[in-house]
């Protein structure tokens, strides 16, 4: 007796199903989808009790005809491709004719369509994927689908649906990202028969943006310069240093018009921010990305989301220097309003260690010496009173009013208040010193009294071998030992780690996401950022007024003057409006 044989095509339905349906806000994605591959303008989605007990997309797009109103709902029925060489050329959202087939195969399914110049529209009703009735329909022109008790013939895949506030969250998120996806389409979210989303076609992204998350959070984006590169477009928003976000929930990139989500990308954005962000923190994007689509597969999964790159560190490489080349130029745009001279005259400071006239600024007095080395030596007692800083050309473009609490130096520029953390600036400063004189010498190295051995896979010990000589100059001493192994011989010499193993799995990590653009040494910068850590100024150390301005004069020459290494901010601007 055979033991194999065909399920029935209710059941295969079923199975399919739970590909491309899993929640409210699935349905609410693939029908928004078709409704934007079908030309609509105006989009309008309600739902009821989280989606699970009715959904309906309204659009006004080109609609279907009573043949192709019932092709549609045939699986793998599709007008998007018709050869298997068109899914290398895929520019719709949709291609794979199973959405609709799906979400009736799991529902009480409604379909109203109607062409412009249609007499009549029509009207297909089905329940759990037997069609009931077909019949003429009056509908306006466009398409309105209405669902209603998703899953009710599934009780199992139900009851693992969430709470009905949960779900509603899921489909408000997945409105918000379509209607950043397409600025110049209107749309209306109702919930439980109350307006919660209402749009109208934005003339602009940053607009549609403004809409959507408020004035303020807008005013903290930077636009990223239209740019190709290697036939990777890029364009959008990317929050300023010091913004971020504890998850990747507003870290939005779309490629050819669709939300995607790839490890390539996120590699990326990290290393664009660099020291620009902190550790565990992610960017808050919207980047937009175009390319051709024979060169990414977006028939991965059913639900479209993911995709793979044919040529992965072209893609990487092109967001890496749209994401750097952005907030270099937001450096050059904040330099200049900062050195823009106060409204009022400035005024010479007072004399070393005399009191401030504000009763809550703390008089400045005698501290360590922040030039010379990368750190001072606190272990030798307070330094010689430093000579006075040399004229600058700047020098008048800010004033010092004192020192607030022992924490931030307060100053006064064009635009305002700005408080700076004196710690978090002598991080910055330390950090790019130390950085260029490793670059231009390298990194003194340890020998170890016992040799370390450790063993890799091939492709790490591929990555290491290519990335010989950069490790040597970082201080690491190691050679191939045979089978798999490598000795270790000598470490960087301000490395102090107990797992010297550990040390090097990460090395190896962080190689596989660097680009051509990092620095060398980049693979050492989380070390380097500990170590000046420990020998900036502090919290509570008391600065004298020439160190103050020397502090500032630093600061502002450094590459990311606006962030410490770890990408807490080093000033802030309070405004006078």
């Amino acid at each position: 007796m055979s033991r194999i044989h065909l399920l029935p095509d209710a059941v295969a339905s079923q199975v399919a199903a739970g590909e491309v349906v899993e929640r409210p806000a699935s349905v609410v994605k693939e029908l928004v989808e078709n409704s934007l591959d079908a030309g609509a303008r105006r989009i309008e989605v309600m739902i009821r009790r989280g989606g699970k007990s009715h959904i309906r997309v309204v659009d006004d797009g080109t609609g279907m005809d009573r043949d192709d109103a019932l092709l549609s709902l045939e699986r793998h029925a599709t007008s998007k491709i018709r050869t298997g060489a068109d899914l290398a050329a895929i520019r719709t959202l949709g291609f794979r004719g199973e959405a609709l087939p799906s979400i009736a195969s799991v529902s009480r399914f409604r379909l109203a369509t109607r062409e412009p110049a249609g007499l009549a529209g029509t009207e297909i009703v089905i329940s759990g994927g037997k069609i009931e009735a077909v019949r003429d329909g009056g509908d306006a022109p466009g398409t309105q689908i209405d669902v209603r008790s998703l899953f009710y013939n599934l009780p199992a895949r139900r009851k693992f649906l969430r709470a009905e506030r949960t779900e509603t969250s899921h489909v408000e998120q997945l409105m918000h990202l379509q209607a950043i996806g397409h600025p110049e389409v209107a749309f209306t979210l109702l919930i439980d028969d109350r307006v919660a989303l209402q749009l109208a076609p934005a003339s602009s992204l940053i607009e549609r943006i403004r809409d959507l998350t408020g004035h303020e959070a807008a005013a903290q984006l930077l636009p990223v310069a239209d740019t190709t590169r290697d036939g990777v477009r890029v364009r959008g928003y990317i929050g300023k240093p010091g913004v971020s976000r504890s998850s990747r929930s507003q870290q939005i990139i779309f490629l050819n018009g669709r939300a995607i989500e790839n490890p390539t990308l996120n590699f990326a954005l990290r290393e664009g921010y660099h020291t620009a962000l902190m550790k565990g923190q992610y960017p808050v994007t919207f980047l937009f990305l175009e390319m051709d689509p024979a060169r990414v597969d977006v028939n991965v999964h059913p639900s479209k989301r993911e995709v793979r790159f044919r040529e992965p560190r072209e893609v990487k490489e092109a967001v890496v220097r749209a994401v750097a080349g952005t907030l270099e130029a937001a450096r050059g745009d904040w330099r200049e309003q900062f050195d823009k001279a106060p409204s009022a005259p400035a005024t010479p400071l007072p004399a070393a260690g005399s009191a401030l006239p504000e009763p809550e600024l703390l008089p400045v007095a005698a501290s360590q010496e922040l030039r010379g080395d990368w750190w001072p030596d606190r272990a030798a007692g307070p330094a010689p009173p430093p000579p006075s800083p040399p004229p600058a050309e700047n020098a008048s473009d800010f004033r010092i009013l004192g020192v607030l609490g022992k924490l931030y130096v307060l100053m006064e520029n064009a635009g305002g208040l700005v408080l700076v953390d004196q710690h978090a600036a002598h991080e910055r400063i330390l950090f790019e010193e130390m950085r260029r004189q490793m670059e231009a010498q390298g990194v003194p190295s340890q020998r170890l009294l016992l040799p370390l051995t450790i063993r890799l896979s091939p492709r790490e010990g591929e990555l290491l071998t290519l990335h010989g000589e950069t490790l040597r100059k970082m201080g690491v001493g190691l050679e191939p030992f045979g089978g798999g192994t490598f000795k270790v011989d000598s470490l960087p010499q301000f490395l102090r780690v107990g797992d010297p193993a550990g040390f090097l799995h990460e090395m190896i990590a962080e190689l596989r996401e660097t680009s051509s653009r990092s620095s060398a040494l980049r693979l050492g910068e989380d070390v380097i950022a500990t170590t000046v850590c420990r020998h900036a100024v502090k919290a509570n150390d008391v600065l004298r007024e020439p160190e103050l301005v020397r502090l500032i004069q630093d600061l502002l020459a450094c590459e990311l003057p606006y962030c410490c290494p770890h990408g807490r901010p080093t000033m802030i601007q309070i405004s006078y409006g």
